[in-house]
């Protein structure tokens, strides 16, 4: 998994990469969100749109994100969910969990 960080008027978006499978990547994404949050920075976008698969310890990876944004008062959204995400987050009923949005502009104007 590749990340690339990117800052769009008050958001940064965090483009996910690759196959999201958890172990040394959840590492390298907690760590990103908690350099993040030191700098104030405390809307995530996590734009899943070059994700090619993501397995359960991937999920994780998500779900440990937004607790870590949630603990500190910030927000972290999913943009650009592809079909195979989405299917993996209604089994999984975390689409109840994340604010999911069509689009990197969508997210960001939702936190108008």
């Amino acid at each position: 998994m590749k990340t690339k960080l990117l800052e769009k008027y008050n958001a940064v978006i965090v483009e996910l990469k690759g196959n999201v499978m958890g172990g040394d990547d959840t590492k390298e994404f907690n760590l990103l969100l908690h350099k993040l949050i030191d700098e104030g920075k405390k809307n995530v976008i996590v734009d899943l749109s070059d994700v090619k698969f993501m397995n359960s310890s991937g999920l994780g990876m998500l779900i440990s994100g937004l607790t870590t944004m949630k603990r500190e008062n910030g927000t972290l959204k999913l943009a650009n969910v592809t079909e195979k995400i989405e299917s993996l987050l209604v089994i999984t009923k975390l689409i109840t969990i994340f604010e999911t949005y069509e689009s990197i502009d969508e997210a960001v104007k939702s936190f108008g």
